[in-house]
């Protein structure tokens, strides 16, 4: 049987139940603590081998670079530089993930380009190759590589994966202001006590007591982001003030995603909220492979 020549993934957005910015590294990087979880919006990646002698990538959003400073251009070349075949590739972004919101759009997208390629090719990389690689792009980059919600350490690259359902609708809101990731490393001051706090059990434990989260569960990006960026914290304000039983900053901004019991309260919020930002609502006990299957399916 011959192998594929095309083949398109949905890459899912991510939100960051806390995330605590433990220490600087002799690296540079910082050490973190987080849970990652996934939440209903997506780009559509499109990869197609033997189309030209190179890497080409072409975007639905104009402001995407499509040159090799994209994350999926470096994905593609560290694959090819791993497997030994010369550039032979086409990607098609079809972006719905807002850029610089901190919901790990260009880390989900480059993540699926290295999954497409080693599918097209015959997986010629195991699961620990595929890791290594996604390393070398960048720290989120790993975590998109498997299904699930995870506990990731380090620099963001060591994972505990965990199966998580959330019993919440989730309103998601982009404010439009576009957060660059190393500015907010390098503005945010380490919360050295937060090494005290396990933000999985933290989660796990308290999961039906959200107000336990409200007094405990931070992003340590909060208030260096929400100093510089007033809108960040209004629309946080809002939607604690709309219902929601729990409210953060996702990474290292500008989004921010609201935890709601209350159906109504999650659709009231979001409509209102839509007519100023871009608002995603994602429901309880939400998980890619239900999207995934239903478009499959038609539905």
């Amino acid at each position: 049987m011959r192998e594929p020549t095309t083949t398109s993934l949905y890459a899912f957005a991510k939100i960051n139940l806390g995330l605590h910015i433990l220490q600087k590294r002799a690296d540079g990087y910082h050490d973190i603590e987080t849970v990652f979880h996934r939440v209903n919006i997506f780009d559509t990646i499109t990869v197609e081998r033997n189309k030209s002698d190179r890497v080409v990538i072409q975007c639905s959003h104009p402001g995407i670079p499509t040159d090799q400073s994209n994350l999926c251009y470096k994905a593609a070349e560290y694959f090819y530089s791993e497997i030994g075949y010369d550039h032979e590739l086409h990607i098609s972004i079809e972006k719905n993930i807002p850029v610089g919101a901190g919901l790990g759009g260009g880390s989900s997208d480059a993540a699926s380009v290295l999954r497409a390629c080693n599918m097209l090719y015959g997986y010629p990389l195991d699961d620990n190759m595929l890791t290594g690689i996604a390393s070398r792009i960048g720290s989120d980059v790993p975590y998109f590589l498997q299904a699930g919600s995870a506990c990731a350490t380090g620099r963001g690259e060591l994972l505990e994966y965990f199966h998580l359902e959330l019993p919440y609708w989730v309103v998601l809101v982009y404010p439009g202001v576009h957060i660059d990731t190393k500015w907010a490393y390098q503005s945010c001051t380490p919360n050295r006590e937060a090494k005290n706090v396990n933000l999985k059990s933290l989660i796990q434990d308290n999961m039906l007591q959200p107000q336990t989260w409200v007094n405990a569960l931070r992003n340590d990006f909060e208030p260096v982001v929400f100093q510089n960026h007033s809108v960040v914290m209004r629309v946080k304000e809002a939607l604690i003030k709309g219902g929601a039983d729990f409210a953060l900053m996702s990474g290292s901004g500008s989004s921010v995603f609201g935890l709601f019991q209350d159906e109504v309260y999650a659709y009231e919020i979001a409509h209102s909220l839509s007519k100023t930002y871009d608002v995603w609502t994602t429901p309880p006990f939400f998980s890619p492979e239900s999207i995934i299957t239903e478009r499959k399916a038609g539905v």
